[in-house]
């Protein structure tokens, strides 16, 4: 990777005067990164130890591809669409072979673009979206019209429920993207976004909305936090009260147990958030 790494970075100190045909060797090699993000052979980020190492050189090549490519007619079997050239659609023109092998299932009127990875076992169900760079675990289920935002990451094992969001973050480059460990579940509607993390085991509550100065109210200990969820966290949304006597309360979200690997996979959902 190292040379389409380089070839990347020089380009992206020109990007103002990136064009379609500026340079036959960053077409190239972004058309090399994106192969590789397709096979999830590399990611915008990657677990490093208990921390998440962020390539933002791959942030990089996906702006530069929107520079370097131009817009067509798209067409489908339910619409045409007017988008960029490298973006047909992850599984454009699959036979059953590529669907074999590649051990996801897709359920119609659902759009995943290409440089977009799905790990086997995956669902997605209709109208959802991943978008180019979202990373999609083994055994995860994107349910209907769950999103998976440019560079997010939903972790294998995993459920993101109807109408639920994960944010996509390519700018500023360098920005760690929203991130959802293994075996996590996130209710119906929530929207986790700004780079927050949600760790490992973790079950969110429906209608929660997590971005990056939310805070998060942990009721066993009193701590106050943000930008991170705990593993084995179980979150609703709440309220804190007011500084001053006649001021409002503040949206929070608020951890109301936590639970290890065992208990978590012992205990129904509606066990997990029942108080």
């Amino acid at each position: 990777m190292s040379d389409i790494e380089k070839i990347i970075n020089d380009a992206w100190e020109i990007k103002d005067k990136i064009k379609p045909d500026t340079d036959k060797n960053l077409n190239e090699a972004v058309k090399e990164m994106i192969d590789n993000l397709n096979e999830g052979k590399i990611t915008v980020a990657e677990p490093q130890g208990n921390d998440w190492k962020i390539n933002d050189w791959i942030q990089k090549g996906i702006l530069l591809s929107f520079r370097i490519n131009k817009r067509k007619i798209i067409g489908g079997p339910y619409n045409a669409w007017n988008d960029f050239e490298h973006l047909p659609g992850k599984t454009a023109g699959w036979t059953e072979k590529e669907f074999t092998r590649a051990g996801f299932r897709m359920v119609p009127n659902c759009v995943v673009r290409n440089g977009s990875f799905i790990g086997k076992g995956a669902v997605i169900m209709p109208n959802s979206f991943i978008n180019i760079g979202g990373y999609c675990g083994e055994n995860s289920m994107l349910d209907t019209s769950a999103r998976i935002g440019s560079a997010s990451r939903l972790g294998a094992n995993c459920h993101l429920s109807a109408g639920a969001g994960l944010g996509g973050i390519l700018e500023p480059v360098g920005s760690k993207p929203t991130i959802i460990e293994d075996n996590c579940f996130i209710g119906a509607l929530s929207e986790v976004v700004e780079g927050v993390i949600v760790r490992k085991g973790s079950v969110i509550s429906m209608g929660c909305y997590i971005g990056k100065s939310s805070k998060i109210y942990n009721r066993i200990t009193g701590e106050i936090s943000s930008g991170e969820i705990p593993a084995g966290s179980v979150v609703v949304p709440g309220t804190l009260p007011p500084k001053k006597p006649g001021g409002a309360n503040l949206y929070c979200l608020v951890i109301i147990k936590q639970v290890d690997e065992k208990t978590r996979s012992k205990t129904s959902l509606n066990d997990l958030l029942r108080d």
